[in-house]
């Protein structure tokens, strides 16, 4: 069956109980004819425990609806629209029957990385004192943790020491 919606398209519920309702298609299955929209047609479904990661109890879920009974909002117009199609060069897209105004995602164009000519680099003076200094953070950062464990262990080593020391007196007067 051909549907005119498609995954990740705002649709609006034109039938049933949840009749208004706005969301996004998370799944869709042409061979039924059916839809699955986040937010409507929410049900209950009890699972069985399958062992120790798989705890058994009762998960609400989006179920799927009949594809007739929603209708895809226009991003444009802002109104629940029927579909036409037109061609934009040799690709078939999907229009609003409204406005016009186009029904496919905007995609989004990666900015192409520059080149090492392009890019303005610092002096290498510059360049080399900012390594150096970041250098010197670190170790500076690396001593004070590694002088702060050395303080901490050599005082839980006193403690054992002290401890040792009393149970010996306190075993040979009792």
């Amino acid at each position: 069956m051909k549907m005119n919606v498609k995954k990740g398209d705002t649709v609006l519920m034109i039938a049933g109980k949840d009749k208004g309702k706005k969301g996004k298609i998370t799944s869709c299955d042409p061979k039924s004819g059916r839809v699955v929209v986040e937010g409507c047609n929410i049900i209950t479904k009890h699972t069985k425990p399958r062992g120790a990661n798989q705890p058994g109890g009762i998960n609400k879920m989006a179920g799927p609806v009949d594809v007739s009974n929603v209708q895809i909002l226009c991003p444009s117009c802002n109104h629940a629209t029927r579909v036409a199609h037109s061609l934009e060069g040799d690709k078939k897209i999907r229009v609003c029957k409204k406005c016009g105004a186009s029904l496919e995602p905007k995609k989004v164009e990666k900015k192409a990385k520059k080149s090492k000519a392009e890019k303005v680099e610092a002096p290498a003076e510059e360049v080399k004192e900012k390594k150096t200094t970041k250098k010197t953070a670190k170790k500076s950062d690396d001593s004070a943790e590694k002088k702060t464990v050395k303080k901490v262990v050599k005082k839980e080593a006193d403690t054992a020491v002290e401890a040792t020391e009393n149970t010996a007196d306190n075993g040979g007067e009792n």
